[in-house]
């Protein structure tokens, strides 16, 4: 399994869930998003590859991630792509199958809205893709029928993105759905809890954000 750990330019609200991810992403590949660098050095982690439009880091930090034989992928400010958008693209020219995104929430909601988006890219289709923040992880579901890791207890929203989800069907949650559509809108999914190890989601249409939350939120 290639495994590749991103650190965005946004807050780094540490907390179990981002110990978690950093204690299982040891052999990881490190990619900093532009100010990323700064979150990974934060956190102990040594850069492979910083990649942006280097806006958010000074002269002197560029140069000594050079020093260090850090890739630097420099990209123009006018550009179509965020810097974690790029930094995702190249995770997956990399051909990593699980990706893990610390930093992504920050004091801009658009930002952090469009950090979520990301994970529908064509690019990153059939790889586990995760946007970790304090006691959480944010992931995206196709239709299909998957299994949910995580703990009895554990708070589980499912929150359908663009559309609504239909035909879903779960298993091990405290309130199950039974065939039933999840609208875009209504928030019926939030604050769902895990009943078991393992949570079952089945569903036929639509995109599915699942959030789960270590412990009762």
């Amino acid at each position: 399994m290639k495994q590749v750990l991103i650190f965005a330019n946004g807050d780094a609200n540490d907390g179990p869930m981002v110990q978690q991810t950093l204690a299982a992403a040891l052999d990881a590949y490190v990619i900093a998003a532009d100010g990323g660098a700064r979150l990974a050095r934060r956190f102990g982690c040594i850069v492979d590859t910083v990649i942006g439009d280097m806006d958010s880091l000074e002269t002197g930090e560029l140069h000594d991630l050079a020093a260090d034989q850090v890739q630097i992928l420099r990209y123009p400010p006018e550009k179509d792509e965020t810097d974690l958008e790029l930094a995702l693209n190249y995770a997956a020219h990399l051909e990593a199958d699980w990706i893990r995104v610390i930093g992504t929430v920050g004091n801009r909601l658009d930002q952090t809205l469009s950090n979520v988006y990301l994970m529908a890219l064509p690019n990153l289709r059939g790889r586990d893709v995760r946007l970790v923040s304090g006691n959480q992880e944010a992931f995206l579901l196709l239709p299909g029928d998957w299994q949910v890791e995580g703990a009895p207890g554990d708070t589980l929203s499912l929150v359908p993105l663009g559309g609504a989800v239909e035909h879903i069907e779960t298993d091990q949650l405290r309130y199950p759905l039974r065939g039933e559509t999840l609208a875009f809108g209504p928030a019926r999914g939030v604050s769902n809890v895990m009943q078991a190890k393992t949570a079952r989601i089945q569903f036929e249409t639509g995109i599915l954000l699942v959030v789960r939350t270590l412990g009762r939120a």
